[in-house]
């Protein structure tokens, strides 16, 4: 079936904020296939326009939603970042959160280099403290053995020849 591109861009806005409607739900209430509604999302996701999964939580959008909400609103002031939140259906913070992400995945591997040079610093200490511990405990066995072959010596020479 054949829609107007107007019946399109209505069902697509309640899929937008401030309804943030899901798919299946859509579906049922316009009488479109699912997979319709997804084609029709993903052909505006391609078009550039942020389309949120369907749910009011920052978990419904992907990360190349978010990304380009970072990119939209980097140039705003406070008050136009309020409304550009408003419009999207997110909060300010949010939208922070986002940019912070977006400008620590550019450190991953600087802050990943540092974590790893942590643990091997951990690692390097619990080695050097497990061969002191291996030492210590070979040279307690050493010693014992010492005393087995000592005791073995003694009982030798003072075993009386008679009782045999």
């Amino acid at each position: 079936m054949k829609y107007s591109t107007e019946r399109k861009e209505e069902v697509l806005r309640k899929m937008m904020p401030p309804h943030n409607k899901s798919i299946s739900q859509l579906a049922k209430e316009e009488g479109i296939s699912e997979p319709t509604l997804y084609n029709w999302r993903n052909e505006a996701r391609r078009q550039g326009v942020l389309m949120p999964d369907g749910d009011c939580s920052s978990a419904g959008w992907t990360a190349r939603d978010k990304f380009a909400a970072v990119l939209e609103s980097a140039s705003l002031n406070e008050e136009e970042a309020a409304e550009y939140c408003r419009r999207k259906g997110i909060y300010p913070e949010q939208l922070t959160a986002w940019r912070k992400a977006c400008e620590a995945a550019n450190d991953w591997d600087n802050q990943a280099s540092i974590k790893l040079k942590s643990e091997q610093k951990t690692n390097r200490k619990r080695i050097k403290d497990l061969e002191r511990e291996l030492q210590r405990k070979e040279k307690a066995l050493a010693e014992a053995a010492a005393l087995l072959v000592l005791q073995k010596k003694v009982q030798a020479i003072w075993e009386d020849p008679e009782d045999e």
